[in-house]
């Protein structure tokens, strides 16, 4: 294993959407990631989120299954799972089992309510998180329904990310104390932290709760996506003066006053419909040939296709393909511990890992 978290062994109990993620980030940067899974769950080149994996199928109503993972939490750094509250504890594996034998574990998990709360128990997906807490209701155009931002709010950003954080952060400190915790990641509360920039400019009176009329919503034509001559978009996000003054001048709009006025609001609305029929005047490569690369803030919005051809990404190595599957490197970079590529999930007995996950075995 090559990367920054090399000898990092990580015990996860197979789920679906951030948990999966969370491990899936681990194994990136070098965790010795090993997935316990139900029986007859078949390894699936698709499945990008599970790559990087040793997969154990056990079924966890058999004691026997349980006793083995309790043997791999025994040498285990990290545990994941993302079952419902009382879950892993009807099991047998529940926190108060695993650091009595493991004192050193950091012990990860993630759903969408929280381990306690009034809703704790309820069933729900990444949607119903991000609705309550207030970050759903900002997504969207003016007069219209708001608008699911993917699952990259709740299940993503503000879980799977914030419990990887949570897990090396409790890392960091087991290594002062050589005592490890729980790590209670809940989605509500991710995706509310990262709308902690908004709170604060509502609380300033720089954002409104309608949705499509804030300067970062949509509701500025300055930071908005277009439409081309040619039915795809474009992407426009020139905030500062000297990046829309370059805007404009890209643009041929440099000399017309009804611009002039950037952060006036109520010029809004008309200066959008403006430069809505200034950017259907062009094909998307036209536009991209003019703006693309300059400081006017400016990218093509590519498709999933697109998106890897991308000279950028390509010189980047953004992308990377595994069994025939395009799919996305692993980030961050580091220049003195990288990620290695990454690699296919594997199918393991038992008896290997815990001989792999043995003290002073490399």
């Amino acid at each position: 294993m090559a990367g920054p978290l090399a000898g990092l062994k990580v015990l996860e109990l197979a789920g679906i959407g951030p948990g999966p993620f969370c491990a899936m980030v681990l194994a990136d940067l070098g965790a010795d990631v090993v997935r316990v899974a139900r029986p007859g769950a078949a390894l699936d080149p698709h499945d990008v989120l599970a790559r990087g994996r040793t997969v154990l199928n056990l079924d966890l109503r058999d004691p026997a299954a349980v006793a083995t993972v309790l043997e791999l939490v025994d040498q285990a750094d990290v545990l994941v799972e993302g079952y419902r509250p009382g879950v892993m504890e009807r099991l047998g594996l529940g926190p108060q089992v695993c650091l009595e034998r493991r004192p050193r574990l950091v012990y990860g998990r993630m759903t969408g309510w929280g381990q306690t709360g009034p809703l704790s128990h309820a069933a729900g997906h990444d949607i119903n998180y991000i609705a309550i807490s207030g970050a759903l209701h900002a997504v969207g155009r003016a007069g219209e329904a708001p608008v699911p931002p993917l699952n990259y709010v709740g299940d993503f950003g503000g879980g799977a990310m914030l419990l990887a954080v949570g897990i090396l952060s409790a890392l960091h400190e087991a290594a002062r104390s050589e005592r490890g915790q729980v790590v209670d990641a809940a989605m509500t509360d991710g995706a509310a932290l990262m709308s902690s920039m908004m709170y604060g400019m509502k609380a300033a009176d720089q954002w409104s709760n309608q949705r499509g009329e804030n300067m970062l919503d949509g509701g500025a034509f300055f930071y908005d996506t277009y439409a081309c001559a040619d039915g795809r978009f474009v992407a426009v996000g020139a905030i500062e003066p000297q990046f829309y003054a370059l805007l404009r001048e890209r643009c041929g709009i440099a000399d017309d006053p009804a611009f002039d006025v950037q952060m006036e609001r109520t010029a809004w609305p008309l200066l959008k419909l403006r430069l809505a029929e200034i950017f259907r005047s062009r094909p998307r490569d036209a536009w991209c040939a003019l703006l693309e690369g300059s400081d006017a803030c400016f990218a093509p919005v590519l498709d999933w296709d697109e998106a890897p051809q991308h000279p950028h990404n390509q010189a980047r190595k953004t992308f990377v393909e595994l069994d025939g599957v395009v799919q996305p490197a692993p980030a961050p970079r580091f220049d003195r511990t990288p990620a290695a590529t990454p690699r296919s999930s594997r199918s393991a007995p038992a008896d290997e890992v815990l001989s792999r996950w043995q003290p002073g075995v490399a």
